[in-house]
């Protein structure tokens, strides 16, 4: 990455992280619903520019700590891709994992067609698995 740049672990604020989805080209979410999740990561990063201390990269992942763990929260803002902002952010996810989780956990992903050549790059491949997703609009009734 960079020198321009740093990696710092955690994850960024909920402003920022609500500020990167939506300009990255990320689904915009609200900030309470940031707020209630920005925490809960099992791993997480995020990159600030050293001259302005502007959040410009994030990656976090969700996981169990033992086999399951799913990269989430990819996004580099569009003005500073293509300089290992999300290379960076996704060797330390893998990193963590490898060096905390037991042997053979198994780490998933949904990405967006413009993030697939990153993904391949670290040996991300198709899987047979269907993917699929139930968005809530209101609360649901049983």
């Amino acid at each position: 990455m960079d020198e321009r740049y740093q990696l710092v672990e955690g994850p960024p604020s909920v402003e920022d992280y609500v500020a990167l989805r939506a300009s990255s080209g990320l689904r915009p979410k609200r900030l309470d619903q940031a707020a209630a999740g920005i925490d809960g990561a099992w791993a997480a990063a995020h990159v600030v520019e050293r001259s302005t201390g502007k959040t410009v990269g994030m990656g976090r992942c969700l996981g169990d700590g033992g086999w399951y763990f799913h990269l989430i929260d990819m996004a580099t803002l569009p003005e500073h891709q293509r300089r290992g902002i999300g290379s960076a952010v996704l060797s330390y996810l893998i990193g963590t994992i490898d060096a905390e989780a037991p042997e053979g956990a198994f780490i998933s992903l949904l990405a967006d067609a413009p993030g697939r050549p990153l993904y391949e790059r670290f040996g991300f491949t198709d899987t047979t698995s269907l993917g699929m997703a139930l968005r809530r609009t209101t609360p649901a009734t049983r």
